[in-house]
């Protein structure tokens, strides 16, 4: 079920069915949600905080579309969207749930991005799009986006509706194939998969994914550096929080528009997205509390077009402050509890770095671009995917006659310490 979920982010059919317009992987969400709802009501998925908020989020951006439209457009939209959200991240509760299942979701997922590094660099030298050009003879995808060329050679879109999508999602699983799945590999084998979503990843030619690819590799750098330091979370906790605040009261910008107007290659798109976020907070501010639904957001006459490239202020403004604070809140909370878990087991600990790198990447990408269908599924299944490490911790010496033993015969073999400890009796 996962690996077709994976697979189907990546086919970029549109299938009518009834009143709907169906995707591959909506389709295995569809599929997998009743039998994932059951086992998380059931209790055999555990009951945890970020369930509980994220259910909450979807009903209240349910709420609000249904106070915004009328009810059959408001159904239908509810109804996708609890889908994608739900369905996406109980699907990784379910299936995920140690190790060796994270492990082999990367490896699916590493492939799936390696597998479209051929027609992508295809795309990337001549402007032609064989992969959409090619499924719509079978069934009607995405619109074509041809966008101006940089550097001399064109944007990749691949099966996604815009390039920025396809170099998030490529770009995403950096860290999580270099350290979890490189993780037991040899050393070729794993650069050269760095190396190839990497690639893959450069040729969407945008800033955010280009600027991620950055940000995960510093991040990796970091993690190596202070492997053993107990303390490398809270550290880099500590210099984000610094860099804010000297962002904050350092620019006359602010810390948001700063990080948002200099993560770009166009000066005047870091402008247009500071006046996207001018104006979206005002939107947020006239409507806190159920947002505007899918209506079009109020902003000057010379900004054309109505997309907001970011999606933290984009939840804020469609569902309210309500549903943003579960959300955003119940995402915060799982990367620190993740941080704060501990294990014996290396593996797990290198899954750990991993996911964490991950999340604090679509943290931080989310300010400059908005996560929609398939990307967005993607970025809800890969949170739901690392819940599992919360639960890891330290053994714990079992309060048992032999712990009472001295301790140089905890060192002994089982059998050789109580055949020990009987001839001292």
């Amino acid at each position: 079920m996962v690996t077709c979920f994976l697979i189907g982010l990546t086919i970029p059919w549109i299938i009518p069915l009834g009143p709907l317009n169906l995707s591959v992987y909506r389709l295995v969400l569809l599929a997998a949600l009743l039998p994932c709802l059951l086992s998380w009501v059931r209790g055999e998925l555990g009951f945890k905080l970020q369930d509980v908020a994220l259910f909450l989020y979807s009903i209240w951006a349910a709420v609000a579309l249904f106070a915004a439209h009328d009810s059959s457009a408001a159904t239908q939209t509810s109804g996708i969207f609890f889908i994608e959200t739900m369905g996406a991240y109980l699907l990784a509760r379910r299936y995920i749930r140690n190790a060796a299942d994270f492990r082999g979701m990367i490896f699916v997922v590493t492939m799936v991005v390696l597998a479209l590094s051929p027609f992508a660099i295809y795309e990337w030298i001549t402007g032609h799009k064989p992969i959409l050009s090619t499924l719509r003879m079978i069934f009607p995808t995405v619109d074509v986006t041809m966008m101006t060329p940089r550097w001399g050679f064109w944007r990749v879109q691949g099966p996604f509706s815009h390039s920025i999508e396809f170099g998030l999602f490529c770009t995403s699983i950096l860290a999580l194939t270099h350290l979890a799945w490189g993780h037991g590999c040899n050393s070729a084998s794993r650069w050269l998969l760095t190396a190839g979503v990497a690639g893959t990843a450069f040729l969407s030619m945008s800033s955010a994914p280009i600027s991620c690819l950055f940000l995960q590799v510093v991040l990796m750098a970091y993690t190596a550096i202070l492997w053993r330091n107990n303390s490398k979370w809270m550290i880099l906790w500590s210099i984000i929080l610094v860099g804010f605040l000297a962002a904050q009261l350092g620019s006359n910008q602010g810390a948001v528009k700063f990080f948002i107007s200099h993560f770009t290659f166009d000066p005047q798109t870091g402008w247009y997205r500071v006046a996207i976020w001018d104006f979206g907070s005002e939107s947020v501010v006239n409507h806190p509390w159920l947002g505007i639904g899918l209506a079009d957001w109020q902003r000057p006459r010379w900004m054309p077009s109505d997309s907001v490239d970011n999606f933290w202020l984009l939840t804020a403004m469609r569902y309210g402050i309500p549903a943003l604070v579960p959300l955003m809140g119940s995402f915060i909370l799982t990367i620190v509890a993740v941080t704060c878990a501990k294990s014996a087991d290396r593996t797990v600990e290198i899954c750990r770095v991993a996911y964490v790198i991950c999340m604090v990447t679509f943290l931080f990408v989310g300010t400059t671009v908005h996560f929609a269908h398939a990307i967005y599924s993607w970025f809800i299944f890969a949170w739901g995917s690392g819940v599992w490490l919360m639960d890891t911790e330290l053994p714990k010496l079992a309060r048992t006659a032999e712990s009472n033993l001295p301790t140089r015969d905890r060192l002994l073999p089982r059998g050789n310490a109580r055949q020990q400890s009987r001839a001292w009796n």
